[in-house]
């Protein structure tokens, strides 16, 4: 299971592990593309990253947006510092990169738990690679919002694998 862009890292997991996959879940998460390296962000999320960086590093995640965007993510004022506290301030150029997509990762099974914008293209993707997409309204950080809804629906998910 992979939460946002540790979607894109699953290719890359899925070839190096020494026995099979039975199903993957990609978790409001992003898509490898199918053929070929991915971009880890967009060109218009480099143009929005790029005056960010301060000696090569960016700001937390959740400094990047409008309090508006972040507030919603956290139902509890004690687990929004946790996790503001935990976030690493991410090189530029982990977002500059491109991740290889190893032929035939995805020779298991596949689906995709949507939360909400901005993933609502990526739950389009992986429904027409045929991949079982459930939604569990949200915003990105549902998980920890409400965890036993999303651990049913995980469950779910990996027991239709």
């Amino acid at each position: 299971m992979a939460h946002s862009n540790a979607g894109l890292f699953l290719p890359a997991i899925r070839s190096r592990l020494d026995h099979p996959v039975t199903g993957s879940v990609f978790v409001d998460a992003a898509l490898p593309d199918r053929t070929g390296p991915t971009p880890v962000a967009s060109p218009e999320l480099l143009e929005l990253l790029r005056p960010m960086a301060v000696n090569g590093r960016l700001p937390r995640w959740t400094d990047w947006w409008d309090e508006a965007d972040v507030a919603p993510m956290f139902s509890d004022p004690a687990v929004r510092r946790a996790v503001i506290e935990e976030q690493p301030c991410l090189p530029l150029s982990y977002y500059e990169q491109h991740i290889p997509v190893p032929e035939g990762w995805d020779d298991h099974p596949c689906s995709y738990l949507l939360f909400g914008p901005p993933y609502e293209d990526c739950a389009a993707d992986a429904h027409e690679r045929g991949r079982r997409v459930a939604r569990q309204p949200g915003a990105h950080l549902h998980q920890i919002v409400d965890p036993a809804g999303t651990a049913r629906h995980l469950v779910e998910l990996a027991a239709s694998a």
